[in-house]
């Protein structure tokens, strides 16, 4: 099997991106030019424009004042469809979760009360399989953590729920695939999580709609708690 070795260009893509992500170029400031940068990555100018195309066309950079680039300041409610960048700001991880709070926590009352046996095994299988990854300490399980929500929003028959969480759906996963990667090697923390979708569970099956609601409160707010150690000044998210 023959290995390639990675473009120059690619090379200096990422360097770009870790050093976006790491806040080396703050917002409303100009990036360093071609020269700077192909000076600092020791390269010639053509992979360093190369790269910084590809930042520009995922929207991560734009070009103004002279053709000198800037970060763009990123609006996460405008990426409502697809995705196109890597990173958003800490605080707007936040805002996902406030509408969290307020719609899911509506939502496990409502679904309490609606509920029906399809439901109920939807819910309870992607439960089983979140409790799988239990045993594995490099496993996310994002993928049950969200299958587990979307079935929740589900059982409310709520059309516009069901609607607003099929809009998001690309976030709401990165956003929980990055809070889970908290979890990854810390085996209480993981129970933890399984644990609280156990009680909102239960509260669903029980058709406790108080309940229910509380024990969503009580996870989002844990979430919160997790995510709030990424807060700072110019910190972001990798989604």
């Amino acid at each position: 099997m023959k290995i390639e070795r990675k473009k120059i260009s690619a090379q200096v893509l990422d360097q770009l991106k870790e050093m976006i992500k790491e806040g080396k170029f703050p917002l409303n400031e100009p990036m360093p030019s071609e020269n700077e940068l192909a000076k600092l990555f020791g390269v010639s100018r053509a992979p360093v424009r190369e790269a910084l195309s590809v930042l520009s066309a995922s929207g991560i950079i734009e070009s103004r004042q002279g053709g000198r680039s800037f970060v763009k300041e990123v609006n996460m409610a405008d990426m409502l469809g697809a995705l196109a960048i890597e990173y958003i700001p800490v605080e707007q991880v936040f805002e996902l979760l406030e509408m969290r709070m307020v719609m899911e926590t509506q939502a496990a009352a409502i679904a309490a009360l609606r509920r029906e046996e399809a439901d109920l095994e939807k819910m309870k299988m992607a439960l089983d399989q979140f409790e799988i990854t239990l045993t594995n300490p490099e496993a996310v399980g994002d993928l049950a953590d969200v299958n587990f929500h979307k079935h929740l929003i589900e059982a409310t028959k709520n059309r516009f729920m069901i609607q607003v969480m099929e809009n998001i759906d690309d976030l709401y996963r990165k956003a929980i695939a990055f809070s889970l990667k908290k979890n990854v090697g810390l085996p209480e923390k993981r129970e933890q999580v399984y644990q609280e979708h156990m009680s909102i569970f239960s509260a669903i099956k029980e058709q406790d709609e108080e309940r229910a609601a509380k024990a969503m409160r009580v996870h989002l707010e844990n979430v919160t708690k997790k995510l709030k150690v990424n807060e700072g000044e110019g910190k972001k998210v990798p989604l």
